[in-house]
């Protein structure tokens, strides 16, 4: 199998990962699934992958645990020597009001949410490199390009805010090595917990689909040439 088509996606397991994961399954391409507790739900994801005649290699982590961060590439350097995309979905969103956000919950929000996109990026530079042109993208929020009161699910709107840094710094630090780095910043999506669907000038919540559209986009040989770009996919909303 050509290492041109290994590609890892975090939190792989349900909503906008499984969607992602069966989007790019395809014959000759093979996809690390990540997951922390999902373990039924990926291990039906990867049938229906392999029912597609991709490969499928799941790869169970806690996202907040460095070590366990480190093992997580270091099973992917087990089984590819290059990474053609590495997409970083996993994300912990937690509507607690801020004076009542415990600082474990802080602590795991900013860990999973921020510090370890910023983790497996660099642990995986060297794959990347291997896997060259290889893309990174980083699922964002929209309005994470701005600095504004968040009282409601603050810990979740700092680590999107640290993943808006991110993809522009690692886009210009992996430039070099033909490595594009870019965000996709849904708004409100179908599965997301709430959301005023009356204030979307869309009129609607976004789909898996919408997101679909934006990665295929930056996955193209169309988007060579864009890197720190941040695509909001919102219809219209917290723009």
């Amino acid at each position: 199998m050509s290492a041109a088509r290994n590609v890892l996606i975090t939190g792989a397991a349900r909503g906008l990962g499984s969607a992602i994961a069966l989007h790019l399954a395809a014959p000759g391409t093979r996809l690390f699934l990540h997951y922390r507790s999902s373990e039924s739900e990926v291990r039906a994801l990867a049938e229906s992958i392999r029912a597609r005649g991709a490969d499928a290699v799941t790869l169970p982590a806690d996202l907040a645990d460095g070590p366990e961060r480190a093992r997580l590439i270091a099973r992917v350097s087990e089984s590819a020597t290059a990474l053609a995309v590495l997409i970083h979905n996993a994300g912990l969103y937690r509507p607690e009001p801020l004076l009542e956000h415990s600082l474990a919950s802080w602590r795991d929000t900013l860990e999973v949410s921020c510090t370890a996109v910023f983790h497996l990026t660099q642990l995986a530079v060297p794959l990347l490199r291997q896997g060259a042109p290889a893309r990174v993208i980083m699922l964002g929020d929209s309005g994470n390009d701005r600095v504004i009161a968040r009282t409601q699910a603050t810990a979740y709107h700092i680590a999107k805010l640290g993943v808006n840094v991110l993809a522009r710094s690692f886009a210009k630090a992996l430039g070099p090595d033909g490595i594009t780095v870019n965000q996709i910043s849904p708004g409100i999506l179908e599965n997301s917990i709430d959301g005023p669907e009356s204030e979307i000038p869309a009129g609607r919540w976004g789909r898996f689909e919408d997101v679909l559209a934006a990665l295929n986009f930056l996955l193209s040989p169309q988007a060579e040439y864009i890197s720190g770009a941040n695509l909001v996919v919102s219809g219209g909303w917290n723009v």
